[in-house]
């Protein structure tokens, strides 16, 4: 409808003028249409967005049917798996839940859990949050009746696609989620990390192998930092009330310094912590703690690699350097590794910039690297822990083969935003995507083989700073190509489904029922 045009008459020249901008003097009015027009821009663009995802799906099933499952693209070869799975990937809804504020926006672990109920004991999925506020939750996200007059329902209302019309035309509107009524439990400090250890198995981890959970905190002027392990293999009981909290918790350690983060080895024997003085392997039985690595630069990321013989430490100045955590031999003692040098992964250094620095500890000289700027997170593939992923706080993103460390990173991924903060990177089960959020609190999504980034936007008003993927969801055994696509449409596929945590809330992300339609 076209707009009613205003005039406004001035005595002085004893003339009407149309208004086409602001009177001089005056403020802007609020203008009901502009917003209007700028959330149907909006809506149109979501909507051409996902127009587009089914239109490429469609079209990639076409090509299928004339070449097979390897495609021609862009004047090379690609796999049909790999490119619907991107695009799929490409085109998530995420749903926002209420009454969620600073649970998770310093660690994030999904679980399953036996749940004590009236009628005895009943199996759900739960998320084990830590907040940036010392808080410590359970949340039940399970398709679970509620039993208890305290839990909080925690209500979904979509965050991405922006189209508000129907909501249950992009799949399935997800449950309502439930917390305790009484509150989380407090700890001292911060919590930093959460990491999820349980039975050795041979086969890829899920939820039931899971058995405790690993809590760091990272310690204040009045508290310690501090570790402590959280059984889950005992029935869970919501109720966040201090008996049955203190019988679940065992303290394993406390230190008089910051600790930053925090990782298991390979038989949950010993964990190892990330703190403003080096790092240390911590005994989980006896909470002996022993330092394998003094730096004067605050290690803030650190990972296991080679079945937890070596460790990774990410310092901040940017350093990322190798670390042997294998006894000692006898008669053999740790020396001051000084002047170790490092090579720059930032190209614009030049190839002939050396630096060096200083440690105490085993440290492996020759498989050491220099980011831009201070280490944010480290996390290595799971099929195979030579490669393993870094972020740092200029925005760089980086794939690292740690046989050829030297030669710089074998993928870098474009588009990250962040100056000072520590945000998590996550890999999907089956190490195809990496995932983030921004300090421009926009989710990134890429291809770890490719580098394309396949899904950028914002739908929160904070950073996105925790993440974490399904791991019980897989297709392990589906060699029928029908099959396989019959079971992906209909969301049986691993790596599809997500949680995010933030200081606004916890968000849940599903691929599943948007492209239904375009590929049946």
């Amino acid at each position: 409808m076209t707009d009613v045009p205003v005039f406004y008459f001035t005595a002085e020249k004893n003339q009407c003028f149309l208004i086409k901008d602001p009177i001089p003097g005056s403020s802007r009015p609020y203008s009901s249409s502009a917003t209007a027009q700028k959330s149907a821009q909006t809506s149109t663009r979501e909507m051409d967005l996902c127009w587009e995802t089914c239109v490429r799906a469609s079209k990639l099933l076409q090509v299928r049917e004339l070449y097979g499952n390897v495609i021609p693209f862009k004047k090379r070869k690609r796999n049909f798996k790999e490119e619907f799975r991107k695009i799929q990937v490409s085109q998530p809804v995420v749903w926002k839940y209420s009454e969620t504020d600073k649970i998770a926006d310093g660690a994030l672990e999904k679980i399953h859990v036996d749940v004590q109920t009236p009628e005895g004991l009943t199996e759900t999925d739960a998320l084990l949050t830590g907040g940036a506020n010392g808080s410590l939750s359970f949340v039940e996200v399970g398709k679970v009746r509620p039993h208890f007059d305290y839990e909080v329902k925690c209500m979904p209302d979509r965050a991405w696609p922006f189209i508000k019309e129907n909501q249950a035309e992009y799949g399935t509107i997800p449950g309502p989620i439930r917390r305790s009524a009484r509150g989380s439990l407090r700890m001292g400090s911060d919590v930093s990390c959460i990491k999820l250890f349980g039975k050795q198995s041979t086969t890829i981890e899920n939820d039931s192998s899971i058995r405790d959970a690993l809590v760091s905190n990272l310690g204040s002027e009045t508290s310690r930092g501090s570790l402590s392990i959280v059984k889950l293999i005992e029935p869970l009981d919501l109720d966040w009330s201090f008996p049955a909290t203190h019988r679940r918790m065992r303290d394993v350690a406390s230190f008089n310094c910051t600790i930053w983060t925090a990782d298991c080895n390979f038989n949950w024997s010993r964990a190892v912590i990330g703190t403003n003085l080096g790092a240390a392997l911590v005994d989980l039985e006896t909470g002996d703690a022993s330092w394998v690595c003094r730096s004067k630069s605050d290690v803030f990321a650190l990972q296991f690699i080679h079945s937890g013989n070596a460790l990774l430490c990410g310092l901040r100045d940017g350093a990322i350097v190798t670390v042997d955590v294998r006894e000692k031999r006898e008669g053999s003692s740790a020396a001051l590794i000084s002047h170790i040098p490092y090579s720059s992964s930032d190209k614009t250094l030049g190839s002939s910039s050396r630096q060096v620095f200083e440690l105490f500890g085993n440290i492996y000289p020759s498989y050491t690297v220099k980011m831009p700027s201070s280490i944010s997170c480290l996390v290595s593939l799971q099929f195979d822990d030579h490669y393993f992923l870094a972020s740092s706080m200029d925005g760089s993103v980086k794939l690292y083969d740690h046989r050829l460390i030297q030669r710089g990173a074998v993928q870098s991924y474009e588009g990250h935003v962040n100056s000072r903060t520590r945000i998590q990177l996550a890999v999907d089960p089956s190490d195809k995507f990496v995932m983030s959020g921004g300090e421009d609190c926009k989710l990134r999504i890429w291809s770890i083989k490719t580098g394309e980034l396949l899904f950028e936007d914002k739908f929160s008003n904070s950073v996105p700073s925790t993440v974490c993927w399904h791991r019980a969801e897989r297709l392990l055994g589906v060699q029928d190509e029908t099959q396989w696509y019959k079971e992906c449409i209909h969301q049986q596929g691993y790596g599809l489904k997500a949680w995010l945590g933030s200081h606004k809330g916890l968000f849940y992300m599903d691929w599943s029922g948007i492209y239904s339609d375009a590929l049946m």
